[in-house]
């Protein structure tokens, strides 16, 4: 995988095998939702993107469409200046609605075509048939490919490898896979050992998540430092590693690390590794490998589970 620096000082790296190159880390979308103020995200978004950082990250059903929103009011004059990225959360249903769901997600991002279209959250067992059936979402990937309002087209999910390596059994030509890679998956059904180097010699580009387990708690209970969780995802060859920003503080730590970021050794990555492993063995860290509570709204109701508040109510 081909490494180079851009002339902010932030990384480019190879997306697989399409020739493009995007910006080691990326933005994600969800977090943006999450910001005190709508005038702060679209901050988050011009401040990173004038840093030299140029993989956008979004899904249909963040916020219910807020995600997308802010980053498409973000992106007015920026548009080409940026890979993005949104999410299509069909969760098993039609090629129709998958397609209706890409007019919405093109309104909302303010542009007409997206670089890369991935399907959202694979992450139940029986996903990859349905999403292979007959009039299913990858006949919507083909039809939004032939009419040129996407270029690229993957999927993501961070339920269990085997799952990711179905989706890969049906040698359809996808683009990118986005996967949860951190120093604690490592050693905990793991995407690196699994997954990555399938990717890798399928020549698919690998978008790494969750860098910090997706809420932070390995950072919060001091068994990592922020840092080198971060420093270790991004030492994997992978295209980009998404980060979750939401404030400015966070994006200029994480903009710090990308500019001065040399990879880890091999002695470095085995020994987080190592140092990981004992909090790595019951997924503590990693939930949304092993319950069903962090799986969106659409896709669990699709699949017949009561919504979160409903479990809270």
């Amino acid at each position: 995988m081909t490494r180079t620096k851009s002339t902010t000082g932030i990384p480019q790296r190879d997306f697989g095998r399409t020739g493009v190159k995007v910006s080691a880390i990326g933005l994600g979308g969800y977090h943006l939702g999450l910001v005190k103020t709508e005038r702060e995200a679209i901050r988050i978004v011009h401040e990173a993107i004038d840093a030299g950082v140029t993989f956008m990250d979004n899904a249909w059903e963040y916020h219910d469409g807020r995600g997308e929103e802010i980053m498409g009011k973000a992106l007015e004059g920026r548009r080409e200046r940026v890979f993005l990225m949104t999410k299509v959360c069909t969760h098993g249903r039609n090629r129709r609605t998958a397609m209706r769901q890409l007019e919405q997600s093109l309104r909302r991002l303010r542009t007409d075509y997206l670089d890369l279209w991935q399907v959202h959250e694979v992450v139940y067992d029986n996903d990859p048939e349905l999403h292979f059936a007959p009039d299913g979402v990858i006949e919507a990937l083909d039809e939004a490919k032939r009419a040129g309002k996407v270029r690229f087209v993957g999927f993501t999910g961070h339920k269990h490898p085997e799952i990711h390596l179905k989706m890969l059994s049906y040698d359809y030509p996808f683009d990118s896979c986005q996967l949860p890679l951190n120093c604690f998956d490592a050693t905990f059904r793991s995407f690196e050992q699994l997954v990555l180097p399938e990717l890798l010699r399928r020549g698919i580009a690998p978008i790494g998540m969750k860098s910090l387990c997706g809420e932070g708690t390995p950072i919060r209970k001091r068994v990592v430092k922020a840092v080198e969780a971060l420093r270790y995802a991004m030492s994997l060859p992978v295209a980009t590693t998404v980060t979750g920003v939401d404030s400015l503080r966070i994006l200029r730590q994480n903009l710090k690390v990308a500019r001065s970021f040399v990879p880890m050794s091999d002695e470095e990555t085995q020994e987080l590794r190592s140092r990981c492993r004992r909090y790595a063995a019951d997924g503590r860290f990693e939930l949304y490998k092993t319950s069903k509570y962090f799986d969106g709204p659409p896709g669990r109701e699709q699949h017949g589970f009561p919504r979160v508040e409903e479990l809270a109510a």
